[in-house]
């Protein structure tokens, strides 16, 4: 199937601070760059310094007047991510753009953060979360479009209630559908409590479809030695044009972030061959990510998981569980 060119206009972002997590590889490399490209000020937040360095040379080959800061973040610590949100609050300077990109998918066993959360839960959905957390006041200042990259895999499976953790019956792909259907109900539940709130940034998450990148490529570091047949087959329908690439699969990301056209509390994916590839536009909700309570749950779980607190209460107007203990507490600018 012959593949015809796919992009988007992006606009001026010069004098705009965007940051973005997992921007040194595959889709997020390919984002780093179209933002870089539109004149952001990007802060690139990597937790390989090694992979972050190579990206940033990469861009600038591509960009040569990119405006690039590198940092060092592990969303799997908590305490990493409160040391380089620290920094960005010691500086100040409002953010205007925050895409939520980073990921892990399908350790083959079992694995946990430096917190002791399930790896995928605390990479892909508690690390992003503490990050906003943290990150709040900055957000407010720049008004700032928050997106959150989600998954197809949130259109399968379901929230592990009974054991969130996957301590009793841990199986990979129901885990990573788990993480990112507990990251889509974050995005939309934060648009609704900054209405609520009047913390003045929009919320909307998006899906980059199907696309051959290292997400399941091998990664010894967390036990996947070898490639899968997964990786295997994507990569023959991204040469069909059936799947996408990571040049189109980051358009949708893009779109939420970055479009005025596009608007919080919405999904962005690709809209060609079930979803999995094509231009971006916006999509129908996932089934998994209707439900106000279940929006409510995963972040009232999580605030308490991360032992991070938003301001403002729930959304309901009840009164929030028990805190466990503040790393940091946001505070909006007066």
């Amino acid at each position: 199937m012959a593949r015809t060119t796919i992009d988007i206009p992006v606009p001026d972002l010069a004098g705009k601070r965007a940051v973005l997590t997992g921007g040194s590889d595959g889709i997020g490399l390919v984002l780093a760059r179209r933002l870089a490209a539109a004149g952001a000020d990007l802060v690139l937040p990597v937790r390989n310094r090694g992979k972050g360095e190579a990206a940033v040379s990469e861009i600038r080959a591509r960009v040569p007047l990119a405006g690039i800061t590198l940092a060092s973040l592990d969303l799997s610590s908590l305490a990493s991510v409160a040391t380089f949100a620290g920094v960005l609050l010691d500086e100040g300077r409002p953010i205007d753009v925050l895409i939520n990109n980073a990921g892990v998918m399908s350790p083959p066993e079992r694995r946990t953060t430096a917190d002791s959360h399930e790896l995928q839960l605390g990479t892909n959905h508690l690390g992003h979360f503490a990050l906003v957390a943290h990150l709040l006041p900055l957000l407010s200042a720049g008004r700032a479009r928050v997106t959150s990259q989600v998954s197809v895999a949130a259109n399968s499976n379901a929230i592990n209630w009974d054991d969130l953790q996957w301590q009793r019956s841990y199986h990979p792909m129901r885990a990573y559908s788990s993480s990112k259907i507990a990251q889509g109900l974050f995005g939309l539940e934060l648009d609704r409590r900054s209405r609520a709130h009047g913390w003045g940034i929009t919320s909307n998450i998006s899906h980059p479809g199907v696309a051959p990148t290292n997400l399941l490529a091998s990664q010894p570091g967390i036990g996947r030695a070898a490639e899968g047949r997964e990786i295997r087959l994507i990569r023959r329908l991204s040469a069909l044009g059936i799947a996408g690439t990571p040049e189109t699969a980051a358009l949708p990301a893009l779109l939420a972030a970055t479009s005025p056209d596009a608007a919080g509390r919405l999904f962005y994916g690709p809209r060609r061959f079930g979803h999995l590839s094509g231009p971006p536009a916006e999509q129908k909700l996932y089934r998994r990510l209707r439900s106000t309570e279940d929006a409510q749950r995963i972040w009232q779980l999580s605030e308490q998981l991360t032992a991070v607190s938003f301001p403002g209460g729930r959304q309901d107007g009840g009164t929030e569980g028990p805190s466990l203990g503040l790393v940091h507490e946001p505070r909006l600018p007066a």
